[in-house]
């Protein structure tokens, strides 16, 4: 009799599964560019719904054709730069040397953080003298939700994203034009291209074994006191212990998650162009500028998203760029 073999149920690779400690999530890893922009941007699950485009990439097996696609819309009010934030090389990694905070903030960025009275110009002058051992510099950016209406909050979300370039004099300059201003999506993205996006996952709260890792059910005389949602064996008598290995109950949902090239099929400020009728369920009509990204993305409806420009992208992957959408989908979802 041949051996049965199967793949281990579940995955180690995100343990432990426990709750992500704030919704506002950010990156810790940033993509090389040569271009001196923000190498990111952040906005508001706004829903899912689908479009029918036609397909003209040349290597495509469905070249020629209407394709079906699902799609996520995210809603992506002007974000403002708060500060900038300047980072030199250490032993054990970045550090940062000093940063410059603007007084042009909006009177809810108070609810977040204390608001400076005073703009720090010498801080500019020490990022200039010290020029020489800078590695980074980096914008502090925060969100405008008191603008969207499906998101029922004032306070705002802040989020640190990296100025890409390769001359560091020419990444202080842009520093400078943009310290205060409000940047649109398209400053940062164009319709095309990849992105990796980030946010913190539905909760599903405290599950069992079978939900969570997946496992099979006991059998009929397998399973002791007509227990069958439940893990065979813990582990053996001695050592007498239970390995962290073991699939069983507990926090399931509410993680932190990436999912990497994501790509960017519209941009547009009009919102009422893919606003089902009687707007998305849980989160109204989308009144700003808003980008749809094809597929799924991590998170419920009104959840933080962070975006980044991609950090694993295949050069020979062929976008939908060129391909006319001839359908979006506008039905009612209530």
């Amino acid at each position: 009799m041949p051996k049965i073999h199967r793949p281990k149920r579940g995955s180690l690779a995100f343990s432990p599964r426990k709750r992500a400690k704030k919704e506002r999530v950010g990156f810790k890893t940033w993509p090389e560019s040569s271009e001196t922009k923000l190498l990111g941007f952040a906005g508001y699950k706004a829903g899912m719904t689908y479009i029918v485009f036609n397909d003209e990439r040349k290597n495509s097996i469905t070249a020629g054709s209407n394709v079906f696609c699902p799609v996520t819309i995210i809603e992506t009010p002007n974000i403002r730069v708060a500060g900038i934030r300047a980072y030199t090389k250490a032993y054990d990694g970045l550090k940062p040397l000093t940063e410059v905070c603007t007084t042009n903030l909006e009177e809810d960025v108070g609810r977040r953080i204390p608001i400076p009275k005073n703009k720090n110009i010498e801080d500019f002058a020490k990022i200039e003298d010290n020029i020489g051992i800078i590695s980074e510099i980096r914008a502090i950016i925060y969100t405008k939700p008191f603008l969207v209406k499906g998101v029922p909050k004032k306070s705002p979300d802040i989020m640190e994203i990296k100025i890409g370039g390769d001359d560091i004099n020419d990444i202080l300059e842009y520093s400078k034009r943009i310290l205060g201003k409000d940047l649109n999506i398209r400053d940062i993205f164009s319709e095309g291209e990849f992105i990796d996006v980030s946010a913190v996952t539905v909760g599903k709260g405290i599950q069992g074994a079978v939900k969570r890792w997946g496992i099979i059910l006991q059998k009929r005389k397998q399973g002791r006191g007509g227990k069958k949602r439940h893990t065979g064996n813990l582990g053996p008598w001695f050592p007498s212990r239970v390995r962290w290995t073991v699939p069983m109950a507990g926090q399931m949902g509410y993680h932190k998650r990436t999912e990497y090239n994501k790509e960017i099929l519209k941009i547009g400020d009009k919102g009422s162009e893919i606003t089902p009728a009687g707007g998305f369920v849980n989160y109204g009509i989308v009144n700003n500028s808003y980008i749809m990204v094809k597929g799924s993305i991590p998170g419920p409806k009104k959840r933080f998203i962070a975006m980044r420009k991609g950090i694993r992208i295949n050069p020979n992957r062929q976008s939908h760029l060129g391909s006319p959408i001839e359908y979006i989908s506008l039905e009612s979802q209530q």
